[in-house]
């Protein structure tokens, strides 16, 4: 019975949260969460993310292969990408390139980087505007690999924009 103190406190905890949710801890005011679904509809809508505004956070769950992927968009287009810490930048396949728009051309080919594999050879790219879910980075650096990639990567040049980057078991969470 040394415990049954602690046990009424939480007993009582949860009661008064039972009867008056509205006054929970972690539920906006209704004043805040009208202010919140201006500014969200308002960032939809085109406008101007405020400054200091937190977009949120993405919670990705790993795939069967171990891996983890991220649907992003580039100007209206999509592409899904192998989300990949260790690379620089965000490296494109030919068909992604191709699908969201990159402008390239075989003449621009060139050494880009080093890989485990030896010298990669594609041709640079800026993407204004990345997005994932809620999350957005601007002018991002890539890569447009038209050889030798599988799948496109998204790389340090997006991730680093996007704030917090953790992994627990099953789950990365970007931003936040």
């Amino acid at each position: 019975m040394k415990y049954a103190p602690i046990l009424l406190i939480l007993a009582a905890g949860g009661l008064f949260g039972w009867f008056v949710p509205e006054m929970s801890v972690g539920t906006p005011m209704p004043e805040q969460a009208a202010t919140d679904e201006t500014t969200d509809r308002q960032w939809h809508l085109g406008g101007v993310r405020p400054e200091g505004w937190n977009a949120g956070e993405v919670v990705l769950s790993r795939a069967s292969d171990g891996h983890f992927y991220a649907d992003i968009a580039v100007d209206g287009a999509s592409a899904r990408m192998l989300v990949d810490t260790g690379a620089t930048v965000v490296a494109l396949t030919a068909e992604d390139a191709d699908a969201l728009g990159v402008t390239w051309s075989d003449a621009e080919i060139r050494p880009v980087a080093k890989g485990a594999s030896g010298t990669v050879y594609g041709v640079s790219a800026t993407l204004d505007r990345v997005q994932l879910g809620e999350l957005e980075a601007r002018s991002v650096e890539a890569v447009v690999v038209p050889r030798g990639l599988s799948v496109s990567l998204l790389g340090q040049s997006f991730l680093s924009q996007v704030g917090r980057i953790e992994m627990d078991g099953e789950r990365m969470t970007l931003g936040g």
